[in-house]
């Protein structure tokens, strides 16, 4: 099945708003899973709709939440996200830091008690679009074993980084630290589909290509021990910093329905033309070095962080959204018919 956007869109709104969100944050969160789908992040799509819905009915994200803003300083804000969908306190979060930013060059914002929110890059473009730099973390649910260990303790853990790039495409660089992104694992898994060879682990420690087995095991981070430090980093950052859920206590959002996840997440902006006024001109030269450099057998040309993701979003702003069985029976519940 296919369908346009704008169609989509007010479906999604109705299921949002069915669950008792407002029909602001309903469209807040709309939007987000549909950028996924056109930036081809299904993982972080339409694939995880029916879960924000089951985990609202048992009162695990709260609908109607009362989100209160703390001013730490005039660049530094906590956000406590009140049980909300991960999509409202992360857009809360990245305006407030944008705000900061403009009043004092650097904006940095905390959240606590918030859940997924999907791709980091949709809210580090909206800085980016701002003439302004951006880091952004958060941290997940286990799937990632310490370096060293067999049980799986920290999230995928992504990292973020936006900045302006001196043309209409932003260099944007979203990354989790694993191997693979989880999200991709569970539509593999739900596709009955396999998963490259080196990303994870079956739980008795065996590499697998099974994505059902890779979810009951343990990713496999970049860069070996490198990669298991990145996601400490991140889980330092964004949870123990933020008075969040940390190590390992973040609730998986499709099977554990113990408590809310009380996800952190972590965000800092700041001015482009803080030490130079030049910027964009710089970062235009530094991307025009690099491109131009002797390229690999295969390789026609050289893409920077953010590239990909634009085209294949112009690509498919263009046409329907493909929608499969499985998330069209979901919609179908979820709408009641």
């Amino acid at each position: 099945m296919k369908m346009k956007k704008q169609n989509l869109e007010k479906i999604l709104i109705k299921i949002f708003m069915n669950h008792k969100l407002n029909k602001d944050h309903a469209k807040i969160s709309s939007q987000a899973l549909i950028n996924a789908e056109l930036v081809g992040a299904y993982g972080h799509g339409l694939s995880r709709l029916k879960m924000y819905c089951n985990r609202i009915k048992k009162k695990l994200i709260n609908p109607k939440p009362k989100i209160k803003v703390k001013k730490i300083s005039n660049s530094i804000s906590l956000i406590d996200a009140n049980n909300s969908i991960g999509f409202v306190s992360a857009d809360i979060g990245i305006k407030k830091a944008i705000s900061n930013a403009k009043k004092t060059g650097i904006g940095m914002v905390g959240i606590k008690n918030s859940g997924h929110y999907g791709l980091s890059g949709y809210y580090a473009e909206q800085a980016v679009k701002q003439n302004l730099i951006t880091m952004i973390y958060t941290n997940a649910p286990p799937a990632i074993a310490p370096h060293g260990s067999l049980k799986s303790l920290f999230g995928t853990n992504p990292i973020c980084f936006g900045c302006p790039s001196g043309s209409k495409i932003p260099f944007i660089l979203d990354t989790s630290i694993s191997m693979i992104n989880r999200g991709k694992i569970r539509v593999a898994a739900a596709n009955n589909e396999k998963i490259p060879d080196g990303v994870a682990l079956d739980k008795y420690g065996k590499p697998t290509t099974n994505a059902k087995q890779a979810l009951q095991g343990v990713q496999l981070p970049i860069a070996g021990f490198r990669g298991s430090g990145l996601a400490w980093m991140v889980d330092i950052l964004s949870g123990v910093l933020t008075g969040s859920n940390h190590a390992g206590k973040v609730k998986d959002p499709f099977d554990d329905f113990s408590g809310p996840q009380n996800i952190g997440h972590l965000i800092i902006t700041f001015k482009s033309n803080l030490f130079v006024r030049n910027f964009n001109n710089r970062i235009k030269n530094n991307i025009q070095i690099i491109k131009r450099l002797p390229k690999i057998k295969g390789i026609k040309k050289i893409l920077y962080p953010g590239e990909n993701k634009f085209y294949r979003f112009k690509k498919n702003i263009k046409n329907e959204i493909k929608i499969n069985n499985n998330i069209k029976k979901d919609i179908k519940k979820l709408l009641g018919n």
